[in-house]
C-alpha cells in the first residue's frame, strides 16, 4: 500500500513539473490548440443537438398531445367502460380521452373547394380538461367550441384549402364509418366555429374536431370508442401496456412508438447523421493530440531516460503522459460545456445578432456596389424562425458529449505513449 501511495505521489510531482515546463514553446501551443479544438467540438455538438432536439420536439409534442397520444387502446364493446375505469385510477395515467376517428372528404358550401380530412370526435370539454392538448393546439380564429352537434373546428391549412373561415358551412360529403353509416351524404353539414394551428403540418392540413354525439350520429351506432391515454412519462409506455395486458389480455393497445414509427425513425436517422458529422471534429482533434503527444515524447526523451535510470517503470512513465492528455481533454471539455450551455440559453439572441450582422454586411456591400437596390434589402426571415425554436438540452446527451471530449484526448495519449516502448535508456544517453 505504501509503495502504491509513494508511486502516486511521484507521478503527481513529476506531472506537475512537466506542466510547469511546458508553458512555452511549440509543445505548449499545440496543447492549447488541442484544448481549444475539444472545447469547440463540445460546444458545437451541444448547441447543434439541443437545437435539433427543440426542432424535433416541436413536431413530436404536437403529435403526441393532439394526434397519437402515448398509448391508444382498442377495447371491445363489453370491456370498454371497464378499461376506461381501470385507466382513470392507474398511477401512470395523466389523462384519458375517448374518441372516434374517420376519414372523409370535406366540401365548403360557398367556394365549392374540396379537401381530404381526418374527422376526430372528442369530448366537447377536451380543450379545458386536457391542458397539454390546448397548449399544442393554438386557436388562431374563433374558439374551440364543439358543444353543438353542427359545430366543427378545423386546421389552418385545411381551412386554407377549403377557402373556409369562421362561420363558413362545410359538408362532410364522404366519410368512412361502420356498416350502418352512409358513405355519401349531402346532409352532414357543419358550421366552422374555430380554426387552429399546430406545430405539425399534417395535423393542420387534415384534422377536424367534432363532439362525440356527431360520431354516434354520422359514423354508425355500433362503433366502439378508442381511448387515447397520456402518461406522466411517455417513456413508460411499455410498462403501462404490459400491466394493461395482465388485466385485459385480449385488449389491443398501440404505443406512440409504433403508431409513428416511420416518422420518428426518420427523425432519429437525421439526428444520428448530424451527430456523426459533428463528431468528426473530435476525430481531427484526436489526430492532432496524437501527433503533439508523440512530439512531446520525442522532446522529452532525455528526461524519460533519466527517470528510467532512476528507477521509474514503463507503466509510471506512460501514466505521466496519459495524465497530460487527460488534463488537455478535461480543460477543453469543461470550457466547451460552459460555452455550449451558454449558447443554448441565449440561442434566440444569437440568431437575432446573426440576422443583424448579415443585414449590415449586405448593406455595406450594396452601398458600395449597388446603392440603387438598398430599398429591397431586408433581414433574412429564416433567422426569426430559427430564433423561435427553443433549444432543448438533454442531460444524457450532454454527459455523453462531455465524456467523449475527454476520451478523445485520453485515447490519443494512450496511443501516442506507445512510442515510449521504442526508447531505451542506453540509446538515449549514448546519443546525448
Amino acid at each position: 500500500m505504501n509503495k502504491i501511495l509513494s508511486s502516486i505521489k511521484w507521478i503527481y510531482f513529476v506531472s506537475q513539473r512537466f506542466n510547469k515546463i511546458d508553458t512555452k514553446g511549440r509543445t505548449a501551443i499545440t496543447s492549447k490548440l488541442a484544448s481549444v479544438g475539444i472545447a469547440f467540438g463540445v460546444m458545437a455538438l451541444i448547441a447543434v443537438m439541443s437545437v435539433m432536439n427543440g426542432f424535433q420536439m416541436e413536431f413530436i409534442d404536437a403529435i403526441l398531445e393532439i394526434s397519437s397520444y402515448h398509448v391508444q387502446i382498442y377495447p371491445d364493446a363489453d370491456t370498454s367502460l371497464t378499461v376506461e375505469s381501470w385507466c382513470r385510477i392507474h398511477p401512470l395515467v395523466r389523462n384519458i380521452t375517448p374518441f372516434y376517428e374517420a376519414q372523409g372528404l370535406m366540401v365548403d358550401s360557398n367556394s365549392g373547394m374540396q379537401a381530404a380530412s381526418l374527422l376526430r370526435a372528442v369530448p366537447d370539454d377536451i380543450y379545458l380538461t386536457d391542458k397539454e392538448f390546448s397548449n399544442q393546439l393554438e386557436i388562431v380564429s374563433g374558439s374551440f367550441d364543439i358543444e353543438n352537434d353542427d359545430s366543427i373546428v378545423i386546421g389552418y391549412d385545411l381551412a386554407y384549402s377549403l377557402h373556409a373561415t369562421v362561420g363558413s358551412t362545410v359538408n362532410l360529403l364522404a366519410v368512412s364509418g361502420s356498416t350502418d353509416s352512409a358513405l355519401l351524404s349531402q346532409n352532414r353539414q357543419f358550421v366552422v366555429t374555430g380554426i387552429f394551428f399546430a406545430n405539425y403540418q399534417d395535423i393542420n392540413a387534415a384534422y377536424a374536431f367534432v363532439n362525440l354525439n356527431v360520431a354516434q350520429k354520422y359514423l354508425g351506432s355500433n362503433l366502439t370508442p378508442v381511448y387515447g391515454v397520456k402518461l406522466s412519462d411517455s417513456n413508460k409506455d411499455s410498462v403501462f401496456i404490459s400491466e394493461l395486458h395482465k388485466m385485459f389480455y385480449s385488449i389491443r393497445a398501440e404505443s406512440w412508438r409504433v403508431y409513428n414509427s416511420s416518422f420518428f425513425g426518420a427523425l432519429r436517422v437525421e439526428k444520428n447523421v448530424l451527430m456523426l458529422l459533428v463528431f468528426l471534429i473530435f476525430v481531427v482533434v484526436a489526430v492532432n493530440i496524437y501527433n503533439s503527444m508523440r512530439r512531446m515524447i520525442y522532446e522529452r526523451r532525455q528526461d524519460i531516460a533519466v527517470l528510467s535510470a532512476l528507477g521509474a517503470s514503463r507503466t509510471e512513465l506512460k501514466i505521466l503522459f496519459i495524465i497530460k492528455g487527460f488534463v488537455t481533454g478535461l480543460k477543453g471539455a469543461v470550457i466547451g460545456l460552459v460555452l455550449g450551455i451558454f449558447l443554448c440559453i441565449n440561442m434566440e439572441h444569437l440568431f437575432k445578432i446573426l440576422a443583424r450582422l448579415q443585414y449590415y454586411v449586405e448593406y455595406v456591400v450594396l452601398k458600395i456596389f449597388s446603392p440603387d437596390t438598398l430599398n429591397y434589402l431586408y433581414e433574412n426571415p429564416m433567422f426569426s424562425i430559427y430564433a423561435a425554436i427553443p433549444a432543448r438540452m438533454e442531460l444524457t446527451e450532454i454527459v455523453l458529449i462531455f465524456t467523449f471530449g475527454i476520451l478523445a484526448s485520453l485515447f490519443s495519449s494512450m496511443a501516442a505513449e506507445r512510442q515510449l516502448l521504442k526508447l531505451t535508456v542506453s540509446e538515449v544517453l549514448h546519443d546525448e
